[in-house]
């Protein structure tokens, strides 16, 4: 069958801080390299070894709350003292490339995203940890923030974690690559669903016209 381009997908990735996501974002950014990975602005200072614009786009709160106000930002939301949020632009000239995208964003920012003039292209994933004993040796084997700061990301997380019906699909991570498997097998079958194969139609024309012919 003749490829047409399709619209691409907008692949949310929802979790509490520690559940696996963005590890599962980076695997699935190494192996398939059509995917588009849509880098975060913030307002939070680097951590050590942090580039701007590639882990995120590192922005002043005023310059931030300017961005927001006239709409640029598809989502945002206040975390821990700091905003983060999802410039519009290159996701929308990604999508009607045909390209897909992917979003490591929370629950707050997924639904400003379903319910954005791109909800029809997204896709929902919230990954959840085997269990909160180990989100929490997660979070301490990071060894990125304080004993304060991991305090506050478990009171937060069972909050996160009760926004879990409102996706698409939930996955359980448990074992990394198995978590990266299913994520895989879904993103395959979102891409071959009907209404995402354009070219579709004509086909099924050309098969009736061979009908016809016989």
């Amino acid at each position: 069958m003749p490829q047409t381009l399709r619209r691409g997908l907008l692949i949310i990735l929802s979790s509490p801080s520690g559940a696996g996501k963005s590890t599962l974002a980076q695997r699935m950014m190494a192996k398939d390299a059509t995917l588009r990975f849509s880098v975060s602005a913030t307002t939070r200072a680097p951590r050590p070894g942090e580039t701007d614009g590639k882990e995120y786009w590192f922005m002043s709160r005023e310059g931030f709350l300017a961005a927001a106000a006239r709409g640029d930002m598809l989502e945002h939301a206040e975390v821990f003292g700091n905003l983060y949020g999802s410039p519009r632009a290159p996701i929308e000239a990604e999508l009607s490339a045909g390209r897909d995208v992917l979003l490591d964003i929370d629950w707050q920012g997924g639904q400003q995203v379903r319910n954005s003039a791109l909800g029809r292209d997204v896709v929902s994933v919230f990954i959840l940890p085997p269990s909160i004993a180990e989100l929490d040796r997660r979070l301490r084997a990071r060894g990125q923030d304080t004993p304060e700061v991991i305090a506050g990301r478990m009171a937060k997380s069972q909050a996160e974690i009760s926004h879990w019906a409102e996706y698409d699909y939930v996955l359980v991570n448990d074992d990394v690559d198995r978590a990266e498997a299913e994520l895989g097998t879904i993103l395959a079958a979102e891409r071959l669903k009907r209404e995402r194969q354009p070219g579709l139609a004509d086909f099924i024309r050309g098969l009736n016209a061979e009908f016809a012919a016989r």
